[in-house]
């Protein structure tokens, strides 16, 4: 498996439970844009079986290189970002829920999704897109997401993308993600208003905004529900005072993108 292979399969496994992110980016293409993904984020538990480094490990096999490391206090969470050599790649954003900082009850249910894993399926190189590799109840997930929004999300969707970024630096018709926002909205999609519907600005480097996840109908081992999947983002990065734009990430930032999935 290629790179371009891995990360095409990470997008048609995304767009299957985010379907806006399709027409978004069909939107943006009809306008006369090439879009350019700037980033895909991922989500683990931090567990001796899994953690950051058993998600990167194929992407790092391919040749992306490790990069800068992130902490959210507040959601208790630490993240890494990797980088491939020219950038003519995404960026990989992967964080992991710091399961050792929860409840005995979190870290017993994570435990028992976990330990449904096969060590096969640990090791196939597009384990970033496998989905749910466990069996769970509704119940278990509202247990979950009650104590931990990402919790929640991770035990119901797996592994696989959760959200992919577009370039604002690369659009045509937009130069500013303001515009991208106020076009989206004329559009009809709902955007994250946490912390503003812009995060970040120019002195921090980095600006960025993305859609609510979208509502879909998810199956558990005790019936359908409806829960948030995934959302589209949308960044524009600044240039360093050498001239090169700048590559990392602004953890305040992210922190309030973190809650595009969160229950609205």
């Amino acid at each position: 498996m290629t790179i371009e292979q891995l990360l095409d399969e990470m997008w048609q496994d995304y767009v299957k439970i985010s379907p806006a992110s399709q027409q978004i980016y069909d939107l943006f293409e009809a306008e006369g844009n090439k879009v350019v993904n700037d980033h895909i984020a991922l989500r683990t538990f931090r567990h001796p079986r899994l953690g950051i480094s058993q998600l990167a490990k194929a992407f790092v096999d391919m040749g992306y290189v490790e990069k800068d490391e992130y902490h959210f206090e507040q959601k208790k969470l630490y993240a890494k970002h990797f980088e491939w050599p020219d950038n003519s790649q995404p960026k990989i954003f992967i964080s992991e829920l710091k399961i050792e900082e929860f409840s005995e009850g979190l870290q017993s249910l994570v435990n028992g999704l976990v330990e449904q894993i096969d060590e096969t399926t640990l090791s196939v190189p597009n384990f970033s897109c496998i989905g749910r590799p466990w069996k769970v109840s509704h119940q278990v997930y509202s247990e979950l997401i009650n104590e931990s929004e990402y919790a929640g999300w991770l035990s119901a969707f797996g592994f696989r993308p959760n959200h992919f970024t577009v370039s604002v630096n690369h659009l045509k018709s937009f130069s500013e993600v303001s515009d991208v926002n106020v076009f989206l909205k004329e559009k009809g999609f709902q955007l994250n208003s946490s912390g503003g519907e812009v995060k970040g600005s120019p002195e921090q480097l980095l600006e960025q905004s993305s859609t609510l996840a979208q509502q879909v109908e998810t199956s558990f081992e005790d019936g359908s529900h409806t829960v948030a999947s995934c959302y589209y983002e949308f960044a524009k990065r600044h240039s360093l005072p050498s001239g090169e734009l700048y590559h990392g990430f602004v953890a305040a930032s992210a922190d309030k993108i973190f809650e595009s999935t969160d229950r609205q």
